[in-house]
């Protein structure tokens, strides 16, 4: 497990294949003080002031807000300004939609003002687990999504909310009847189904897993018409092998050694493909506003859509894989949350 000094354990480093594995925790242990790796949930935001707006988080299709689907934190070694790093990736659960995408990166220097510069604690808070839907910014989270809440209850002035959708969510959901009653209102947020079930995300490097060594026999002893049979059976084999087969083929082999892997993280490195088809080219890739490159980070696997119940009658969110690309340079644009590219690859795509 990657350990980043004085940060938590489970950030993956750089310039390696690393996997992320679905784990549940303790909700403490998933709070932006404790700089989480984590699906579903609300974000557990890293920088608490220039948080991506409703706008930034709709759907880019049909236009409503998009759900929380997972963050990373991955900083980079070597760039004081980026030692607390998170990438954070948002997708539409809306039917008959379910297809907008959209990431963001934020990052901040060991000494900030918004968390400590030792590293957090191992142990859980006295206060309990309370849900905090105010950043230490001033900043107030939608009561649904944990997304920024520009938006209040012209009633009581206190429920946050990202849209209009979402107000109305809350409002058949109970906060009809807890409009009036102000104690606690941030306690009693009831479960509105918009939100994914909430995992930590365990990081581990990929062992490197050699083969068996394997006793075979003399190749002198298959001759004959035999020997040249079987040689012309897998050279007709392999012509006829398409693209796509091999491509898929590797993608099955590869997750066969770690099949619960919902995540690998690898800045830099190739992205695992599952089909031969909609693969990206340079040109498919937009560069960063800042007019650098960008380049692979992380793809998440269809493996995590077992952990999301997200099926239902008719079209839910689905992939096959989620390829996130980040600046080169990771640019500082400013205070505040950059977005980055995603490329989606359907299942649909493979053989």
């Amino acid at each position: 497990m990657a350990e980043a000094a004085g940060g938590p354990a489970a950030a993956p480093r750089p310039g390696r294949v690393e996997l992320g594995f679905a784990e549940p925790a303790p909700a403490w242990r998933l709070r932006s003080e404790q700089f989480p790796s984590k699906v579903g949930g609300r974000p557990a935001w890293l920088g608490a002031a220039g948080l991506p707006g409703p706008g930034a988080l709709s759907c880019p299709r049909c236009g409503r807000p998009l759900a929380f689907l997972l963050q990373v934190y991955a900083p980079l070694p070597g760039r004081p300004d980026a030692f607390h790093r998170g990438l954070f990736l948002f997708c539409c659960r809306e039917p008959p939609c379910c297809s907008g995408l959209r990431v963001f990166r934020n990052q901040l220097p060991r000494k900030n003002e918004f968390y400590s510069y030792e590293p957090p604690s191992e142990n859980p808070p006295k206060e309990g687990e309370s849900l905090h839907l105010q950043l230490k910014s001033g900043a107030h989270l939608c009561r649904v999504c944990g997304c920024l809440g520009p938006k209040t209850c012209s009633r009581c002035h206190q429920a946050h909310y990202c849209s209009k959708e979402h107000q109305m969510l809350d409002w058949r959901l109970g906060h009809k009847q807890a409009c009036a009653q102000l104690d606690n209102l941030d306690h009693t947020v009831p479960d509105h189904n918009f939100l994914f079930p909430e995992f930590e995300i365990v990081i581990e490097t990929e062992d490197e897993i050699m083969p068996e060594v394997v006793d075979k026999e003399d190749d002198s002893e298959i001759t004959g018409s035999m020997g040249e049979a079987l040689e012309e059976e897998l050279d007709s084999m392999a012509k006829h092998e398409s693209r796509e087969d091999q491509v898929f083929q590797n993608f099955k082999t590869q997750i066969a050694l770690e099949p619960e892997q919902i995540l690998r993280y690898g800045r830099g490195v190739e992205p695992m493909w599952i089909s031969g088809e909609n693969i990206p080219q340079e040109k498919d890739i937009p560069h960063c506003p800042c007019g650098a490159k960008r380049i692979f980070e992380f793809q998440v696997m269809p493996q995590l859509l077992n952990h999301l119940k997200a099926d239902r009658l008719g079209k839910s969110v689905d992939w096959g894989v989620l390829a996130v690309y980040t600046c080169t340079e990771n640019c500082n644009l400013g205070p505040g949350y950059t977005e980055e590219f995603v490329w989606k690859q359907d299942i649909t795509d493979t053989p």
